[in-house]
């Protein structure tokens, strides 16, 4: 159960919550006793927030106005913000070098500087309250193991990961706490043969463990972890 002040909850906003993933953690948080505000392209998060008992908006990850919006609902509606999930899917995919300059600049807006701008506008409230804070960013097991089927979302994600360290570090003091969670192939996508071979648990992963562990990296029981990275891919990672 979330626990804020004496008589309110904790709030938390999950972007790309329309569907998969996303609205997974949504319905997680909702159901631990967090207020919620979410938001995806297509209005699905804002409607399934709603259904929830939360708010939303519809709008892109890419675009700062977008991100503003909600974080400006969230405080409007509750007046506090504990926590934050920055969501977001794959960017644009082809072969490497044929991916054009504005592929690549969308790709760095829709994941890396999408975290750099929600993270700029909610870390002076968490401050004001003096209660601490906590983000988890969604990023992805070819986060350190690039593949050629996500040649722009590897590389942005990595660079998302460097900033958490960074970011962890600077406000670890402070009580705001930033991990990352790595997913691999999860349930909320049709299941291929010959992923599931890569895998050593021989299955995709299903959108209630990513849940699970993001609301424990936002809970108090994660209140001695910051700046890491876990991977929840089934043991498809092979660095050590």
């Amino acid at each position: 159960m979330a626990s804020g002040t004496a008589d309110q909850a904790k709030v938390a906003i999950v972007t790309g919550a329309g569907k998969g993933m996303g609205a997974g953690i949504l319905k997680k948080l909702a159901a631990d006793g967090y207020k919620v505000a979410a938001m995806s392209p297509s209005g699905a998060a804002k409607t399934l927030a709603e259904s929830l008992g939360g708010v939303g908006t519809a709008g892109s990850n890419a675009k700062a106005d977008d991100i503003k919006a909600l974080v400006d609902l969230t405080l409007d509606t509750y007046g506090r913000i504990d926590a934050v999930v920055n969501n977001t899917g794959h960017p644009p995919k082809g072969k490497l070098l044929e991916l054009d300059d504005a592929a690549w600049t969308t790709g760095f807006e829709l994941v890396h500087l999408a975290v750099i701008r929600m993270v700029r506008l909610v870390t002076p409230v968490m401050l004001q309250q003096k209660t601490g804070g906590a983000f988890v960013n969604l990023l992805t097991y070819a986060t350190f193991e690039p593949e050629a089927d996500f040649p722009i979302s590897g590389p942005v994600r990595a660079a998302v990961a460097a900033f958490s360290k960074v970011y962890a570090d600077q406000y670890a003091s402070q009580g705001i706490r930033m991990n990352n969670v790595l997913p691999g192939f999860i349930d909320s996508l049709p299941a291929k043969d010959e992923r599931v071979a890569r895998i050593p648990m021989k299955r995709y992963g299903t959108v209630r463990e990513i849940s699970d562990t993001v609301a424990f990296l936002l809970s108090e029981q994660a209140s001695y972890i910051t700046g890491q990275n876990i991977r929840v891919d089934g043991g498809i990672t092979r660095s050590v």
